[in-house]
């Protein structure tokens, strides 16, 4: 792999993360309840804290594939 195929890969990635700041900036800017849906569990203990976002993963999974087949359809 060149140095040039490096690079763009190194932009795709710095791209995405720029936009997935962007996302949740704007999720926290607008009081949305992302992280405190229902179907999100929350174990808490004395010393431990384990929280599950099994519908927040759903939602991104759901958002990310339509966005994909999107941007890939020929």
């Amino acid at each position: 792999m060149d140095l040039m195929n490096i690079a763009r890969v190194l932009a795709v990635f710095g791209l995405g993360l720029l936009v997935t700041a962007g996302v949740l900036y704007l999720i926290a800017q607008l009081n949305l309840p992302f992280g405190n849906l229902p179907g999100n569990f929350v174990i808490e203990r004395e010393n431990f804290t384990c929280v599950i976002p099994l519908i927040s993963s759903l939602i991104v999974s759901i958002l990310l594939t339509i966005l994909i087949n999107l941007i890939l359809k020929k």
